[in-house]
């Protein structure tokens, strides 16, 4: 019973875990609902103005243009999932 017990509350993790991976909206889709100005990135002040820190803003421009694009935030979740470890 012990046993079942264990590998029934390892399943409910593991398929919760992949209902949370499976529910993030892909960067594209990100970047394209907080473009407000419609140039297929997001600038600062679009990054800001909702409620955003400007800190991580500097941290995911990786060109320091100015602009976050969805390659630039697919990158910097792919970082922050293997500094996560997963």
């Amino acid at each position: 019973m012990r046993t079942f017990i264990i590998f029934a509350a390892t399943v409910v993790v593991l398929a919760a875990a992949g209902a949370a991976s499976a529910q993030m909206p892909a960067p594209a889709d990100m970047i394209k609902s907080w473009d407000k100005n419609g140039d297929g990135a997001v600038t600062r002040d679009e990054w800001t103005a909702a409620g955003r820190p400007a800190e991580r803003f500097d941290i995911i421009d990786a060109n320091k243009d100015g602009k976050i694009t969805a390659a630039e935030l697919e990158a910097a979740m792919a970082a922050m999932r293997q500094r996560n470890g997963g």
